[in-house]
């Protein structure tokens, strides 16, 4: 034995997600005659339950997906707008609007598990939110990881308008929770219990909407219902580019996700597998190619169509690839002040059809923006802390607005065949971590699993690299002298992500999964 994880493998299906609870709901669907879609919203739905800090039915996310019976690539974005009442110009500091009911936008997440759903998936929406609600009304033990989530969002929060609700859902009232003890949801199960027999309606118009406004509203928040009955997913395109002999489909504008391809872009006129795996050669192609994409990204945050075919022109790829070639230092800012902390959740699902979907989904920040409507169990989310207060900043927080993201969903082709999802938490980093990951596996050969686990980093502003100490001491004093600023200050970063994935080897079409050790990933099959 090799101590690693057991390689998870099926020519039925299988779901790569955060949680082993989550995971398995989604194999209960795949076990049951369900699809991949059935599949990642059964386990998305249960992410909300096991991981709570993460995500849940009001955050907001994207999916990227292909569809077997129609043979195509499609997105849904289930991201919300900024709310219609929304007072542009009150703020001047994103920090304002980290925490309290000023921050929420409108629930996303439902509306999209319903869009996936009712598009492509075969189960009823009662059949796959039933684990969610089981594993609410009965209880999770709670991890390390939650355990700390918990913890420290108790110990920033106390004293705050409406904590007493918050406390009551995730601490029993005690604001201080120890690993192993059960956590029990019974708002959150009668919720998804009356979303399961009534439909989504209960959120975007009826009961639960009803509540929640009156709350947000109570504390001083601007949400009305009509922000929530103008929630509209939306279907689309992806955007497209070639790796070596794939081709890399992730979201379009205005998610930010073309900072992943970008990299790639660059990446694909050199060979960094012909460098050492892991050494100074292979790391400073890699991080040099994306601190450029970044910062192609940082001048252009939310290009139109015509910028993006720009940006991925030809000559402007040669130039950037001059770029990372000619010894000088690459520096410049990464992220927009004062960028929030990331934490999102990723989870990818294939099935024996051939479908394959990616999706990720936040609540903003750990917890949202720390409200949680009284007797519904539904914690809100703070995605307005990713707007800009500037109203004249490309990423204005004005009514209506939909606002940027770093979410970037992927699923990758060869000859027009799905082999390939992957995607991660890590906010701005989000592209980085993926790009990392893809080389590993593709140019260095590594397992998926081993991929998604072998050491990364996060690339910061000015020359600023935080990285994992598993990587040589010796390589990272070597890339010091090429001009990156290195700490590392632990073997293992949450920071570095989440990274879910599933690969099909196109000729026996058995399904691998890849689960990250840095949180609680799990790989499940039927």
């Amino acid at each position: 034995m090799d101590g690693k994880r057991p390689t998870v493998a099926s020519r039925h299906g299988v779901v790569a997600a955060a949680h082993p609870l989550a995971a398995a709901a989604g194999a209960r669907m795949l076990g049951r005659g369900g699809n991949a879609f059935d599949a990642v919203v059964a386990a998305a739905a249960a992410l909300g339950v096991v991981e709570p800090s993460m995500s849940g039915l009001a955050g907001i996310g994207a999916a990227t997906c292909w569809v077997a019976g129609d043979k195509r690539m499609r997105t849904l974005a289930f991201r919300t707008a900024v709310p219609a009442g929304f007072p542009a110009g009150r703020f001047s500091r994103r920090a304002e609007l980290s925490a309290g009911a000023m921050a929420v936008t409108a629930p996303g997440n439902l509306a999209g598990w319903y869009n996936l759903l009712s598009a492509h998936g075969t189960r009823t929406l009662g059949d796959v939110l039933a684990p969610a609600i089981a594993l609410a009304r009965d209880g999770v033990p709670l991890t390390a990881f939650n355990t700390a989530g918990i913890n420290q969002a108790a110990a920033s929060w106390r004293g705050q308008p409406g904590f007493a609700a918050w406390s009551a859902a995730y601490t029993g009232g005690q604001d201080e929770v120890r690993q192993g003890q059960v956590l029990r949801q019974p708002d959150l199960a009668a919720t998804l219990e009356a979303i399961a027999a009534e439909g989504t309606r209960q959120l975007y118009g009826g009961r639960l909407g009803q509540q929640i406004v009156a709350h947000v509203q109570s504390l001083g928040g601007c949400l009305t219902m009509a922000d929530l009955e103008a929630v509209s997913p939306a279907w689309g395109r992806p955007v497209s580019a070639v790796y070596r002999d794939l081709v890399v489909h992730t979201l379009r504008p205005p998610s930010q996700a073309f900072e992943f391809l970008l990299t790639l872009r660059i990446l694909d006129g050199f060979d960094p597998g012909k460098a050492a795996r892991d050494g100074a050669g292979h790391l400073d192609a890699v991080w040099r190619a994306v601190r450029l994409a970044a910062l192609q990204r940082m001048a252009h945050p939310n290009p139109s169509p015509e910028v993006l075919d720009d940006i991925f022109a030809e000559e402007a790829v040669a130039r950037l690839r001059l770029r990372l070639i000619d010894g000088q230092p690459i520096e410049g800012k990464l992220e927009p002040s004062e960028a929030p902390a990331p934490h999102a959740t990723a989870l990818s699902a294939a099935d024996r059809a051939g479908n394959m979907v990616c999706l990720t989904q936040s609540l903003g920040a750990p917890f949202g923006c720390g409200v949680v409507v009284p007797g519904t169990g539904v914690c809100l989310n703070n995605a307005l802390y990713w707007g800009d207060p500037d109203v004249h900043a490309t990423d204005a927080l004005l009514p209506g607005r939909m606002l940027t993201s770093p979410l970037a969903p992927s699923v990758v082709t060869r000859g027009h065949v799905p082999v390939l999802a992957l995607g991660t938490s890590g906010g701005h980093g989000i592209c980085q971590i993926q790009a990392q990951a893809l080389v590993d596996h593709v140019d260095f050969g590594r397992s998926l699993q081993d991929a998604v686990a072998a050491p990364r980093a996060l690339l910061c502003d000015g020359r600023r690299v935080v990285a994992e100490s598993r990587f040589s001491a010796r390589v990272l004093e070597a890339l010091r002298a090429r001009g990156h600023a290195i700490e590392s200050p632990a073997a293992w970063m949450v920071q570095a992500g989440g990274l879910q994935a599933v690969v099909v080897d196109p000729v026996t079409r058995v399904i691998t999964g890849a689960a990250d050790p840095r949180r609680d990933g799990y790989v499940a099959t039927a």
